[in-house]
């Protein structure tokens, strides 16, 4: 079997458990983050001979829930490479395992960093795809670097300090020993995964009803969070839809002995209200007032915009 070091891909495969659900009985969002970041992970070090950390993740668009007990692939195929960075597009797909077949689920890119043993950046071989199809990937994913800083500008632009009369939830603890990675660091699956409950209790409590994760995008990493550190996701609602919520998180963490915490993590997602039959249902509406929630509010109405173009939500499948 051709190694990843070959092919550039990678596919996981497995049975959704039940600890993998979530409020509403299907699984988490945050589970499917972890899922994804483990695929691309190993992608990234198979490809690269290297240990890698996540830098950055964007444009998760959750088509259609994975279902506990269901069979699940999470294909991971390398698309680009940089001096040290790697693109690499995460496809999910699920099915029933009784007829084994899967239906794709959604997918996301991603971009990793290989590092040296101190943490330092080191230069990894270069892809040159095989066939069309993985040539128009590679394409594509150059054209794409800079839709994906415009949504990392929009997403750095939150103002957090100053007065704001906006709905919100924030979640504090210490990052435990289960949560460390290959590398003595809190995995970059497990970080995602509290944005996505941290984003889950800001909705609900805005919504007062069950929401799901409909998108996740701009999730940049920008300082590694080690075992025990203090760990603060902020959570602000910035705009809402017919049943539509978007919501801005960031992450602070730092020692417990300092009591002084830095950004760590930032990204907008984006929940959806469902009633008790499971369909979309009506959120009260957000207007913001304050100078603050108003830049906001027109941020989120840009993000939207970009999200709204056809090539934010291409991907190499054939």
């Amino acid at each position: 079997m051709p190694s990843t070091a070959t092919t550039g891909q990678v596919t996981l495969r497995f049975l959704a458990a039940p600890t993998d659900a979530g409020q509403g009985g299907s699984v988490s969002g945050g589970r499917i983050l972890e899922w994804i970041d483990k695929a691309g992970f190993a992608c990234a070090a198979g490809w690269s001979g290297r240990y890698c950390v996540t830098a950055y993740v964007g444009n998760i668009d959750f088509h259609r829930p994975v279902q506990v007990g269901d069979l699940v692939e999470v294909s991971a195929q390398l698309v680009l490479t940089g001096r040290s960075s790697m693109t690499i597009v995460v496809d999910v797909s699920s099915g029933n395992p009784r007829g084994g077949q899967v239906e794709h689920a959604f997918e996301c890119r991603m971009v990793f960093v290989a590092v040296d043993d101190e943490g330092r950046t080191v230069d990894v071989a270069q892809w040159d795809p095989p066939g069309a199809v993985l040539r128009a990937a590679q394409a594509e994913a150059r054209r794409r670097i800079d839709l994906r800083e415009r949504v990392k500008s929009l997403v750095a632009a939150q103002d957090w300090e100053g007065a704001t009369l906006a709905h919100g939830a924030t979640l504090r603890f210490l990052a435990a020993p289960t949560d460390v990675n290959w590398g003595g660091k809190v995995h970059g699956g497990i970080l995602m995964r509290w944005l996505d409950e941290t984003g889950y209790v800001c909705a609900s409590g805005w919504s007062q009803t069950h929401v799901v994760s409909r998108f996740s995008g701009g999730v940049s990493f920008l300082r590694p969070i080690r075992i025990g550190d203090v760990v603060e996701i902020q959570s602000r609602l910035v705009h809402t839809g017919r049943t539509s919520m978007h919501v801005a998180l960031r992450v602070l963490a730092g020692s417990p002995r300092t009591g002084e915490l830095a950004l760590a993590t930032q990204c907008t997602s984006v929940y959806v209200a469902l009633d008790a039959d499971g369909r979309p249902c009506p959120v009260p509406t957000w207007t913001p007032t304050a100078a603050v929630d108003l830049a906001a509010q027109e941020r989120a109405l840009e993000f939207m915009a970009l999200r709204a173009d056809p090539a934010f939500h291409s991907s190499p499948r054939s």
